[in-house]
């Protein structure tokens, strides 16, 4: 019997995965989300490859753009709000590649680009990690 084509998660479907992440974050964390941008988008534009010297764009699954909690300034008026970039192909090629479970590979790329965001060490990212995950 033949399986019907089935198309890879869309950028609808990363995004909502990475919404359901963010609403399971802590409180204290929430309260400080609030303006920041989720974007998705299948890869990283050049501009950005080339400023982070990466080559090959599957090699970025996701990236924060701004400046963490504690290094913001009342004096940036008129500054483009901080993003999260979630990069679906990269993630796609990485969830093939490692079997990591979707959810699981976008929740850890979600939290570890809010990590930067408030400038937790990788430690930390990990343990707000396992914070949302075992809700």
């Amino acid at each position: 019997m033949e399986q019907p084509d089935q198309l890879p998660p869309d950028a609808e479907t990363i995004e909502t995965i990475a919404r359901a992440t963010i609403a399971g974050l802590p409180r204290a964390f929430l309260d400080h989300l609030g303006d920041v941008v989720l974007l998705v988008e299948d890869f990283a534009d050049d501009e950005t490859l080339d400023a982070l010297g990466i080559d090959d764009p599957y090699d970025l699954t996701g990236l924060y753009h701004g400046h963490p909690i504690g290094e913001k300034s009342s004096m940036e008026s008129g500054a483009l709000p901080d993003r999260i970039h979630l990069y679906r192909r990269a993630i796609l090629d990485e969830w093939i590649a490692t079997g990591v479970g979707l959810t699981e590979l976008v929740r850890h790329v979600t939290i570890h680009e809010i990590g930067h965001h408030f400038g937790l060490s990788d430690a930390d990212m990990h343990a707000l990690e396992a914070t949302v995950s075992d809700q």
